[in-house]
């Protein structure tokens, strides 16, 4: 694929065979097999098991088991496994993937006067919404069926599973409504190459003209280039990957929040505090408590 000058993320075709109208798969492995990347297609993502983050947008946040994601077609999103997590068991990652296009049932589907509530949902959906409570227990359960499912009932749950997003007042959008990106295919292997030198040094100092350099771009060129892609700098782009990965700990582990600070690439802990309330809205501790407290079974 030649590269542009653009390029806003990797235009990525979605499988399709003969015998379906949409597309579903069940993701296991280490990873998710997938770079930063866009697709007309619009793209429900239940996560089952997973520890990483995921990017929507200009949103970055944590994965965790549940984790229930509906992303607008056209949107740049990844899910990504952190790198330690990528070394472990062969099954680290587990998730289901449905994809489906506005036409997935006719050119005039979504015009029906019934679809109303549809077509707001997709609407909203551009900036990705991140789906919680009881609608995410429903909508989760529905898509573990629909991946076992074959003929018609493939179908039956998509729409049932539309139908309760559609109704629900329980979606959270991710992306901010001022990220607009310019969407252009090519030049995958640049960014691909600035990604995976964030991802391999995230612990460590990273340095803007070294990440310049793994994208042959002058520093400045760089700079504006990343911007224009993820909505964010640099810096700003690392800390919420750092911070992200801190909120799993936090959750997961017993472990000291200064030992979190320095384990995950901040210097000092007054750093960390600082940049975790800026993100997040609360201090380490809260976001313990708060994460230790929404987990107690009801």
């Amino acid at each position: 694929m030649p590269p542009t000058k653009k390029l806003q993320a990797v235009l990525e075709n979605t499988p399709h065979r003969d015998w379906e109208s949409f597309h579903c798969e069940v993701v296991r492995g280490r990873g998710y097999g997938a770079q930063w990347h866009f697709h007309p297609e619009h793209q429900l993502t239940l996560v089952l098991r997973s520890r990483g983050h995921r990017v929507v947008g200009d949103s970055i946040a944590p994965l965790s088991a549940g984790d229930l994601v509906l992303v607008g077609g056209n949107v740049p999103h990844v899910w990504h496994q952190d790198a330690e997590a990528a070394r472990g068991p062969r099954d680290a990652v587990h998730a289901i993937v449905v994809r489906f296009r506005d036409d997935f049932l006719g050119d005039d589907f979504l015009h029906k006067p019934e679809m109303q509530p549809l077509r707001e949902l997709l609407r909203r959906a551009q900036r990705g919404l991140h789906v919680t409570g009881r609608t995410r227990q429903a909508v989760a359960r529905r898509m573990q069926e629909l991946a076992q499912a074959s003929g018609m009932q493939r179908v039956i749950q998509l729409l049932a599973i539309l139908d309760e997003l559609a109704r629900s007042r329980e979606l959270r959008p991710l992306a901010s409504a001022k990220f607009l990106p310019e969407l252009q295919a090519g030049d995958q292997d640049r960014m691909s190459r600035v990604l995976r030198h964030i991802q391999a040094h995230l612990m460590d100092d990273i340095a803007r003209d070294d990440v310049a350099a793994r994208a042959s771009l002058s520093a400045g060129a760089f700079s504006r280039f990343f911007k224009t892609r993820t909505g964010k700098t640099l810096p700003q782009y690392v800390n919420e990957l750092r911070i992200g990965r801190a909120c799993s700990r936090l959750a997961e582990t017993d472990d000291k929040i200064s030992d979190i600070a320095l384990d995950c690439g901040f210097e000092n802990l007054s750093g960390f505090n600082r940049q975790f309330q800026r993100i997040t809205g609360m201090t380490p501790r809260a976001y313990r408590v708060e994460f230790q407290r929404s987990a107690r079974p009801a």
